[in-house]
């Protein structure tokens, strides 16, 4: 399939060189919490001025409608309107002095009582000097149960509907439904960047070798950081787009198979990935927790699975934190988990 039209680039200032900002960093140093709703590859990226519209043509453009498409007039325009409105009002509150927030997404299923959005919110409060960051989360709900549960534990949460379909259910990984939320949910943070808003979206890695820019690292959804500039607004736009060269695959396989387009490296764009010694998961754990500082819930197939698991990394983490510093650095302490995952994973890719 044809790219779009090579321009030329105007490289990024040192400003804008891909790592975690560092008041984010000086966090993260001394924090712990999980990244339990699956989300994005770690990857801090950059992004050349490519026009949307050459997307669009190509493509075959089907996404949320851009900041500028919704300054047209009309009644579907009108609400549109209220709808960025709601959406700039709900980001201006939880954003950082740098315009950075923190995202996950929330469905019925994940939302009811002592599901993983307690689990999720929980591990921000349990954490190093980490509750403070709840002023910066905005939780996007998929269906109006979500969002209903949503404002009643948290500030900041945005419905975020789609007419005909229902998000509500559990959505088991690679089904339909599973891949068209995962889509809505990429493009979702597409429109985000455009409104000039970078996130933190809650793990780098499913498997790293060692090197934080070798591509032969396998990313998967989670932990990561991106800034919002030209680069990775259109990062996002051919991430989105490339769906459709690669039919019945959910996003983080097609950001494994994208990294190496030569069309990502025309445009300017550097990706880094995170170690899992500090951001580990179910399928590389972090094996220092002196250093680690978020778990996240991949390599797991079923939402039983995913809480029976979570819950025990909790109780391992307060059994850390319960020990005298000199214990801490001296004795060996290990996770128990993935427990009921390992088991449900196995059987997922054995069938």
């Amino acid at each position: 399939m044809a790219r779009p039209p090579r321009h030329t680039l105007s490289r990024s200032s040192a400003a804008h060189s891909c790592r975690l900002p560092k008041h984010a960093l000086l966090r993260a140093g001394a924090a712990f919490f999980l990244a339990t709703l699956v989300a994005l590859p770690l990857a801090v990226l950059h992004r050349a001025a490519l026009s949307r519209h050459s997307l669009e043509h190509l493509w075959g453009w089907d996404a949320l409608p851009s900041v500028a498409a919704q300054e047209e007039g009309g009644a579907q325009g009108e609400d549109l309107d209220i709808e960025d409105l709601k959406l700039d009002g709900v980001l201006k509150k939880a954003s950082m002095g740098d315009n950075t927030v923190i995202l996950t997404t929330l469905n019925a299923a994940w939302a009811s009582p002592g599901s993983v959005i307690d689990l999720f919110i929980d591990s921000f409060r349990c954490g190093v000097r980490t509750s403070s960051l709840l002023n910066h989360l905005v939780i996007i709900a998929f269906d109006s149960d979500a969002y209903k549960q949503c404002v009643k534990i948290h500030h900041y949460c945005y419905f975020l509907g789609t007419e005909g379909v229902d998000f509500s259910g559990e959505k088991r990984f690679l089904t339909s439904g599973y891949l068209e939320m995962m889509w809505k949910r990429l493009d979702f943070l597409r429109l985000v960047l455009e409104k000039g808003y970078s996130f933190i979206f809650s793990i780098a890695c499913d498997h790293y070798v060692g090197n934080a820019t070798d591509l032969r690292n396998i990313a998967n959804g989670g932990f990561n950081y991106v800034k919002s500039n030209e680069r990775t607004i259109e990062f996002y736009s051919f991430w989105y787009s490339s769906r459709l060269r690669y039919p019945g695959y959910h996003d983080q396989d097609v950001f494994n198979a994208i990294k190496h387009d030569p069309y990502v490296a025309d445009i300017g764009l550097e990706i880094k990935f995170l170690s899992t010694a500090y951001f580990g998961g179910f399928c590389e754990p972090s094996r220092d927790l002196n250093k680690v500082c978020t778990m996240h819930a991949n390599c797991c197939i079923g939402l039983r699975s995913k809480i029976h698991d979570l819950r025990i990394m909790m109780e391992d983490w307060r059994s850390y934190l319960s020990l005298p510093p000199s214990l801490k650095r001296l004795t060996p302490f290990s996770w128990r988990v993935p427990q009921n995952c390992r088991f449900a994973w196995e059987h997922s890719t054995n069938a």
